[in-house]
């Protein structure tokens, strides 16, 4: 059974989260303060964080770039916050998506369940992988879902290590940005082209000498992204 953390200080979307969930078969872990949601998460694991932004002792995205340093799951964001600038820091802190209130929870399930798949697709991939990566070169490891960059391990978010994924599997490629959409997200989520950039400059940050001149991720002027893996 896959595994829902909860952070969420109102009562009544906090219980009703909780008693969805385990109706579709979720163990299910709530908390309403970000300091305890810290505390809990030494000891229960989860497979997806749902967080909300605004909390009564820190803030949400604060609090969601503490748990970035602590795990890669991934962390869909609910909130009432409706700018498209609250979505994007969001997307800055390190989490995946974001869902704003009020949400049907017919949706919510759904953007859960696809999340939890798609971090453990790969486990049922059968390809054989090099145990490490050789120098000067960027390689994943998609069975323990884990990027190399010249032999050393590079943190990634979710949708980080999908774009990622999406690249090294067609090096060359030139992907728009709708087709790294869909990609990451599917099609019907609040995630636009200004949160692919995002994303797109993190991983330089992670993967190239230089991030502003990169020599992996190139940008196509006027289509989207390739990967030109060296």
């Amino acid at each position: 059974m896959y595994k829902v953390f909860i952070i969420e200080d109102d009562t009544i979307i906090g219980d009703m989260l909780c008693m969805y969930l385990s109706e579709e078969g979720y163990v299910v872990n709530r908390t309403e303060s970000g300091k305890e949601a810290l505390a809990i998460l030494e000891e229960f694991v989860p497979d997806i964080i749902l967080l909300d932004i605004i909390l009564p002792d820190i803030s949400g995205i604060q609090l969601c770039g503490e748990l970035r340093k602590k795990s890669t799951v991934p962390i869909l964001v609910i909130s009432m916050k409706t700018e498209v600038m609250d979505r994007v820091n969001a997307l800055h802190a390190g989490a995946d998506d974001y869902l704003c209130k009020p949400f049907s929870m017919r949706e919510l399930s759904a953007k859960v369940a696809a999340m939890i798949r798609r971090t453990y697709y790969n486990r049922q991939m059968r390809e054989e992988t090099t145990e490490a990566a050789s120098p000067n070169r960027i390689f994943l490891n998609y069975e323990k879902r884990s990027l190399y960059v010249n032999g050393a391990q590079v943190e990634t978010t979710f949708s980080e290590f999908e774009i990622m994924k999406l690249f090294i599997g067609n090096p060359g490629k030139v992907y728009s940005r709708e087709e790294l959409i869909n990609a990451v997200r599917g099609f019907d989520s609040f995630v636009n082209d200004r949160a692919i950039d995002v994303h797109i400059g993190n991983l330089r940050k992670k993967i190239e000498e230089d991030s502003k001149q990169p020599k992996y991720i190139k940008t196509v002027w006027g289509v989207g992204y390739k990967f030109m893996n060296m």
